[in-house]
């Protein structure tokens, strides 16, 4: 009893329960004056409406210590500048628009005979005046027939008398009126109400709506806003449950778009002036063009006010349903602010008869018609009891009347009105329809249908039927419609009247990807361009860079970073950059990976053809030494040289020339394994000969001694010998190496980024090292003996030259390895050809050239006569 003697001060209820000491019945007596419904007509199945019919209040704070004052509606000063005022009327025509459309679509339904035939509906209309008290007062008087009493009592527990209610227009309203209508099983049917909140069957099981979710709204917002390519926007919305459940849902879906919010700003009708100046002042700060609100048209005014003292212009918004298409903002002064302005809206639709309807509205002093007496007054500017005033007559035509009331032309929410009352009635169809089959219904057994019929609520949930405009109207199981939306464009007609021109679609029941479709229609844009404006933190980032988001800023500013080495980017704004495969390589603009050039020592180019040259060459002069030797072979210069060992020298040497044109042409298996083992082979030959002519020398030098048996030992037969198994360690090495780990083909993507180097990888480093290695201590060996017979007489000074030979051979090969090792891509192979070449020449020139020399161009040196005197003048 004290709890609903609380909620009844608070809400200004005409209800005073007290209990029967029995405890038997609870008994209610009228506690203050009732509320009277301001249209109402009496039928067989009662409809409730909750409208907001005034926009504004006053009202106090209850004190919970004395009856409250009753609310009442007011005209809402404003003053903006010294010479400015903006005021709301207290009258909102548009709502009066929807209770008259909520009767239209009753009386319609009456005189039907396909649709509850035999039985009447009446209404029961209230105001809320937009306020969430007021509708919740309305709901209460609704379910609890105030008002209805004739007597000082009546039973508390008599069922309510409306089988359901339409309103109201609010999301926030409307969610206290279905919080309290629902424990008591009666459907509220919004036509307004689109807050996601609301599809919550837990919280509110009996709400129904014939106007889309939020939830689908927003995420169309988000899509639209994406398909225009805008990434840095601003957000206003409304500081209710309609603003923060809508522009909620709005952010996230935006961020999974990667759209960024620049700022989010927040409006409410009763905010003082300086809120509204800030967020104007946010607005004109900011460097984002696009705004989307989520807002009420009131709120919306109030902001619209500030901004055309201002002159904020050039702006593109993106609106939600709730203003986008209202003709109470879409003035041609407003214009100036949101021209080319888009957003979401419902389908419009035509009701034929509801002109004609809205006109006949006339006022009377009947129960049931007395809303329409303010309505009248306001409109014609008179009054029917103030004598000092102009005075009504009655007589007065709206016929010449042009306002919201009286405007036809944008229907979209007032059809929403229409359906609702059809749902309902078509659920009461049915509901007797299960009756019917226990017996003829009467009017006085309304009270008394079947249990198994259940009521109306699930008859509610279960309807579907099509509108007279071919719309199938029907409610999923959180009692939500199918969400199909129109987008609206503001634009100018000739006329100087402001069109909501539909230049696209959204119908959340089609597959992703194909729910938003554009039309192919013009589109205004706030920024007098046909282009579409342009919104983002930080230009787009080109191919071959990507982005890099600047610190404590959202991802959507960023700055452009140019692709590492061997990476690309091939699309605008890439987060990151891709590595190219090893055998591709970024282009310049690295937007694209282009195949690496192949790069190996060849024939073709210079270097290669140099060395070709050289090598000819040192294999021609080989020859040709050859070929002198050969002439000459009797000659004692030849002959004291040992000329088979230096024919094999000879011979050696033009195979080592010749090895190194396998170093020079695109790298095979075959020539991988040649050239190596090849160079190995040979060079140990050339050593092994020269090694045999130094130890000739040492041999020869110690057989002139007296009683010396050394040439015995070291014989021809020796020295083949000696060459013969020097030469084979090296190619048993080789072969092993060849079996065990052969040098194959490879290609080098990691010395340089830009090119392949196709090059031998050695197999086994180890080998290679030993081929080296043991040609290496031959020719050491070589140099230490050559340097021990250097003064040894001069018809024996090939020693002399052998030294030179090794000192030259020694320092190339010491040289060739650090040379080798830093020398990038092909070079590495030119140092090694170089190398090869070099000593090659300083074995036969050392070597041989000194004897061509005397043998071609000193012949008398060249005899046995001159032998002999040298031979005894050493001796003297």
């Amino acid at each position: 009893q004290i709890l609903f003697r609380l909620v009844s001060q608070t809400y200004s209820m005409p209800l005073d329960c007290v209990w029967r000491v029995s405890g038997e019945d609870l008994f209610c007596k009228l506690w203050g004056n009732p509320d009277i419904p301001l249209l109402s007509k009496t039928g067989d199945f009662m409809l409730g409406g909750v409208f907001t019919l005034h926009n504004n209040i006053i009202a106090s704070k209850p004190t919970l210590q004395s009856k409250p004052e009753a609310f009442t509606s007011m005209k809402l000063h404003l003053k903006l500048s010294q010479s400015f005022f903006f005021y709301f009327k207290s009258l909102n025509y548009r709502g009066y628009q929807f209770a008259e459309a909520m009767i239209f679509a009753i009386e319609e339904i009456n005189n039907r005979t396909d649709i509850l035939p035999n039985v009447s509906l009446g209404y029961k209309i209230y105001d809320a005046c937009g306020t969430i008290s007021l509708a919740i007062k309305a709901a209460m008087a609704l379910i609890s027939g105030a008002g209805e009493a004739q007597s000082s009592t009546l039973s508390c527990s008599q069922q309510s008398s409306i089988h359901a209610i339409i309103g109201e227009s609010a999301s926030s309203p409307t969610i206290g009126i279905a919080t309290l209508v629902g424990q008591f099983n009666i459907p509220v049917i919004s036509h307004f109400a689109t807050c996601a909140c609301l599809s919550n069957r837990k919280e509110f099981p009996t709400f129904f709506r014939t106007i889309p979710s939020d939830y689908y709204q927003s995420r169309a917002l988000a899509q639209l806003v994406k398909h225009f390519g805008w990434t840095w926007v601003g957000t206003i919305r409304s500081d209710n449950d309609y603003g923060k459940s809508g522009m909620a849902t709005f952010i996230e879906a935006a961020q999974k778009e990667g759209i960024c919010i620049e700022y989010s700003e927040v409006i409410y009708r009763t905010n003082p002036r300086e809120t509204f100046l800030k967020t104007v002042e946010v607005i004109k700060m900011v460097s984002s063009k696009i705004i989307v609100a989520f807002a009420s048209f009131i709120d919306m005014e109030l902001l619209m006010k500030e901004l055309l003292l201002q002159n904020i212009t050039g702006l593109q918004w993106v609106g939600s349903e709730s203003w986008v298409s209202d003709k109470n903002v879409a003035t041609k002064e407003n214009y100036r602010i949101f021209k080319g302005a888009i957003g979401f809206s419902n389908a419009n639709a035509v009701m034929p008869g509801l002109k004609e309807f809205l006109l006949s509205a006339h006022p009377s002093s009947t129960p049931g018609n007395t809303g329409l007496i303010q309505f009248w007054e306001n409109i014609f500017d008179c009054s029917f009891n103030n004598t000092t005033s102009k005075i009504c007559t009655g007589s007065e035509n709206l016929q010449q009347v042009n306002n919201l009331y009286t405007d036809v032309s944008e229907l979209r929410i007032t059809y929403n009105v229409y359906k609702a009352v059809y749902a309902v009635a078509y659920a009461l169809h049915d509901l007797l329809a299960c009756q019917d089959n226990q017996g003829p219904w009467q009017a006085n057994q309304k009270d008394e249908l079947p249990l198994y019929c259940f009521s109306v609520l699930q008859y509610l949930q279960k309807v579907n039927f099509s509108a007279n405009n071919g719309e199938y109207v029907n409610f999923d199981i959180n009692g939500d419609p199918p969400a199909r939306y129109e987008l609206v464009n503001w634009q100018l007609s000739i006329n100087g009247i402001i069109e909501f021109v539909t230049i696209g679609f959204y119908d959340a029941s089609l597959p992703e990807g194909k729910q938003f479709i554009m039309k192919n229609k013009s589109i205004v844009w706030a920024n007098n361009d046909n282009k579409i404006p342009k919104s983002v933190c930080s230009e787009s980032c080109h191919p071959g860079t990507r982005k890099a988001t600047q610190r404590g800023k959202p991802i959507c500013c960023f700055d452009c970073l140019p692709c590492a080495e061997g990476e690309i980017s091939n699309n605008t704004d890439a987060v990151h950059c891709m590595k190219c495969p090893l055998e591709y390589r970024a282009n310049e603009e690295k937007d694209q990976c282009i195949l690496k050039d192949i790069e190996f020592l060849s024939y073709d180019e210079i270097m290669g053809m140099i060395l070709i040259i050289f090598a000819l060459l040192g294999a021609s002069l080989t020859s040709v030494v050859a070929v002198v030797f050969f002439k000459f072979r009797d000659t004692p210069i030849v002959k004291a040289n040992n000329s088979e060992l230096s024919f094999l020298l000879l011979f050696s040497l033009t195979l080592c020339f010749l090895c190194s044109l396998t170093f020079i042409r695109e790298p095979t298996q075959w020539s991988c394994m040649l050239r190596h083992t090849a160079f190995g082979i040979t060079f140990v030959l050339c050593i092994s000969c020269v090694l045999g002519k130094t130890i000739v020398v040492l041999m020869a030098f110690r057989a002139t001694m007296p009683g010396s048996k050394i040439m015995k030992c070291f014989g021809p037969t020796q020295q083949r010998l000696s060459v013969l198994s020097l030469t084979l360690l090296q190619t048993l090495t080789c072969i092993i190496w060849l079996v065990k780990y052969p040098p194959l083909p490879h290609k080098n993507m990691n010395s340089n980024k830009e090119v392949i180097i196709l090059e031998c990888e050695m197999g086994s480093p180890v080998a290679f090292y030993l081929v080296l290695g043991y040609i290496g201590v031959l020719a050491v060996m070589c140099f230490v003996l050559a340097f021990l017979a250097r003064k040894l007489p001069d018809n024996f000074n090939e020693a002399k030259f052998i030294t030179f030979s090794m000192l030259v051979f020694c320092a190339v090969w010491i040289t060739f390895i650090p040379s080798y090792i830093s020398s990038p891509g092909k070079y590495t192979v030119a140092v090694e050809v170089f190398a090869i070449l070099a000593s090659s020449f300083g074995l036969l020139l050392c070597i041989f050239v000194p004897k061509c020399y005397i043998v071609l161009l000193k012949p008398d040196r060249n005899s046995k006569k001159h032998v002999i005197s040298k031979m005894q003048s050493k001796s003297l």
